[in-house]
């Protein structure tokens, strides 16, 4: 998922190439600023060297000497492409496969058989990994859908990968990973199945990539035009933002799930208290948060 990092807006030294890079509380409290209005993330005030060593890539890119040599040029330029960067630079994409066992094991035991049932008249089914970052999530769902669920083959099955960075969504759509990437929770037998070595790489096959249409989308601003989906995922982000940001974010998933469709979240995450028109259901150790809407 993508998130901003925590920051302070006290003063802050950070080592770059043998020289201090001092970042001034106004220009911590500018990017601070930059990346709420850009994302509505809430940057907190815990870690503020998280700036600067954020962004010394950029400051490196574009031969800029300071952070506030950066922050000027922000302040006076008129294209959007350097805010997103700085936007891009201040997130942290932290993912892996099949995140926490237990919501998957849910989605393939009991949410989507349910799903499979209500829906056979109409043979189609579109789920949404929100805040899908580099796409583990979303090939994850193909994965399952793949291995224990091949007679829908014959379905119209949309799985969507959506997220803020333009970045990691190139990441998503050519999915290739690293060693590193690939030993955090993928299983070996999927590996070998759905994974082809790209020298030291590995790349999700062909068929895999196929299933997921990926999208840019800012969770926080006004959503585009989003179809109507029996599945949300949308795990490990509203922690991110302030109560109102997650209410409206609850209120437009609430909008976009048709009658029946479910909601997944992060374990630390609910719809209590934010949103009541969502119910709880437990299956297992995990909790799957239904709309109300009849049929």
């Amino acid at each position: 998922m993508t998130y901003a990092a925590g920051t302070n807006t006290a003063a802050v030294h950070h080592a770059h190439e043998g020289a201090g890079v001092e970042a001034d509380p106004a220009d911590i409290d500018f990017i601070r600023t930059l990346v709420r209005e850009h994302s509505a993330i809430v940057v907190d005030d815990t870690k503020a060297y998280l700036i600067t060593t954020r962004l010394v890539p950029i400051l490196k890119r574009h031969n800029l000497e300071s952070l506030n040599a950066l922050v000027t040029r922000l302040r006076t330029s008129t294209l959007g492409g350097l805010r997103e960067e700085v936007v891009d630079a201040m997130t942290t994409n932290e993912t892996l496969w099949f995140r926490d066992i237990h919501p998957f094991e849910a989605l393939r035991t009991s949410v989507l058989p349910e799903l499979i049932d209500r829906h056979a008249s109409e043979r189609a089914l579109t789920i949404w990994s929100a805040a899908c970052s580099s796409g583990q999530e979303p090939y994850t769902i193909a994965m399952i859908l793949r291995e224990h669920f091949p007679h829908l083959r014959d379905w119209r099955i949309r799985l969507i990968g959506t997220d803020l960075s333009g970045e990691m969504l190139g990441r998503a759509a050519a999915g290739v990973y690293t060693q590193t990437e690939m030993n955090r929770g993928l299983p070996a037998p999927l590996l070998v199945k759905y994974f082809q070595r790209k020298g030291t790489e590995w790349q999700a096959i062909e068929s895999l990539r196929s299933m997921v249409e990926f999208r840019t989308l800012n969770l926080a601003r006004p959503w585009p035009v989003v179809p109507q989906c029996d599945l949300i995922f949308l795990r490990n982000v509203l922690i991110y933002f302030d109560i109102d940001t997650k209410r409206a974010i609850l209120d437009r998933a609430y909008g976009a799930l048709r009658p029946g469709g479910s909601l997944f979240l992060g374990s630390a995450e609910t719809t209590l208290g934010i949103h009541n028109s969502f119910i709880p259901q437990r299956h297992g150790t995990a909790t799957v948060y239904r709309t109300n809407k009849e049929a």
